[in-house]
């Protein structure tokens, strides 16, 4: 029986990737994620009859461990991302543009959510869910187009950094907030073995940020493969400390890749390889069974039938990011044609949002209707910005061809 168990997952393996290599090769030539695919496989699958195997209790397990793997790898993967000490040189436009492309969205996305008659709670944490950039959806698109250094791409990319602490604190504030409801349900004790969780974990991120690479990098050899092993250590290390304080794995991942930022950011070129490494484990291979198993998991059947939740989700967070980049045209910050580009880039959203998903949906705190209404409205921007974003770009080609922008002093130049 176990050997027939695992025969059939490696071959049911083999046949999710061999559809989203296929569904992903035709995907990408309009510019849309790969892993996108991997969804969309899994929405499919979900209507096969050799799908009913996955329902059963062996397979549930293997693939919900599968799938809390590509959560960990994603966030992991986000906590990287993160330049603690480049944010202090962001520019004032790059913050202000920041502030109100994230504000927006969230108000109107908790509007959204209270007038589909959702809590108060509810309403935050899902307002909070429009707010995060997908940088992951548009820079290859920047850089395609040979935008990056352009001041449409300093914007994007500022902002998105600074996203990144927004995503970090969503995550974080999902997670504690499941735990206090699971501490509720157990009574107060539960609560105050919370908090002095948070606490502990807290420090031991503060000492590890401060000592970690003082220590490690005069010991650890400083080639690829020793990175890559210290890497895992610290990622398990840190998903296990945080999922053993309650906070749940998630805060652990992304503050296990803030730590381990500077050394592989120091350490050339076997730094720049880890990377590219944890880039490729987290979207080529663990991510993408994180997304197959959402895909899945979603009740198309019900979103077809009342697809209402699911646009209107989808406009608060599009419509509010364009509102947040056309406000600085008053401003005098941005013409009206950086701040249309600007807005439709920075409406990208895939991984962050779905993983809140996830975790709201694993802990009963939504409903199947909502997270399936979350998980589309979030697919249906990483459809539409990179299609949208490319023709606006091409559109506009001739008065984008030289673009200046200076930020502490120092002049870029763009190309196309």
């Amino acid at each position: 029986m176990a050997e027939a168990t695992l025969a059939q997952t490696l071959f049911f393996l083999a046949t999710i990737f061999l559809a989203t290599l296929l569904l992903g090769t035709l995907l990408v030539r309009a510019r849309i994620p790969v892993i996108l695919s991997a969804l969309f496989v899994g929405i499919g699958i979900h209507y096969l009859p050799q799908a009913a195997m996955l329902k059963t209790p062996v397979y549930q397990t293997i693939f919900s461990f599968l799938s809390n793997l590509g959560v960990l790898f994603l966030l992991f993967y986000i906590g990287l991302q993160i330049d603690v000490k480049k944010m202090h040189t962001m520019s004032s436009d790059i913050i202000t543009l920041t502030l109100l492309n994230t504000i927006i969205p969230f108000i109107f996305g908790m509007a959204a959510m209270l007038l589909f008659g959702y809590g108060w709670m509810i309403a935050f944490v899902i307002g909070m869910t429009r707010m995060p950039t997908a940088e992951a959806v548009i820079v290859p698109i920047l850089d395609e187009f040979k935008l990056i250094k352009t001041r449409i791409g300093t914007f994007i990319v500022g902002a998105g950094v600074l996203d990144d602490v927004i995503e970090v604190f969503l995550v974080a504030f999902v997670s504690v907030w499941i735990g206090i409801r699971a501490g509720e349900e157990s009574g107060s004790d539960e609560i105050i073995i919370l908090t002095f969780g948070v606490i502990a974990f807290l420090l031991f991120f503060w000492i590890m940020y401060r000592y970690f690479y003082r220590v490690f990098h005069r010991v650890i050899p400083q080639n690829a493969a020793s990175l890559l092993i210290l890497s895992l250590m610290i990622l398990f290390l840190f998903g296990a400390f945080s999922e053993k304080s309650e906070i749940g794995m998630v805060v652990g991942a992304i503050f296990a890749g803030i730590i381990i930022k500077p050394m592989l950011a120091d350490i050339h070129p076997a730094g720049d390889t880890i990377q590219k490494i944890i880039s490729l484990l987290s979207y080529g291979f663990f991510g993408i069974l994180f997304f197959f198993w959402i895909g899945y998991n979603i009740d198309m059947a019900g979103f077809i039938k009342e697809p209402m939740l699911a646009i209107v989700l989808y406009l608060a967070g599009t419509l509010g990011k364009l509102l947040g980049a056309m406000l600085m045209v008053p401003l005098k910050k941005m013409t009206f044609k950086e701040a249309l580009i600007i807005g439709i880039g920075l409406d990208a959203r895939l991984t962050t949002e779905i993983i809140v998903a996830q975790l709201l949906f694993s802990a009963a705190i939504i409903d199947t209707h909502l997270f399936t209404a979350l998980v589309a409205a979030s697919s249906f921007t990483a459809l539409t910005v990179p299609l949208l974003f490319a023709l606006l770009v091409r559109y506009f080609g001739n008065d984008m061809q030289y673009h200046y922008y200076t930020t502490n002093n120092v002049k870029y130049k763009g190309h196309r």
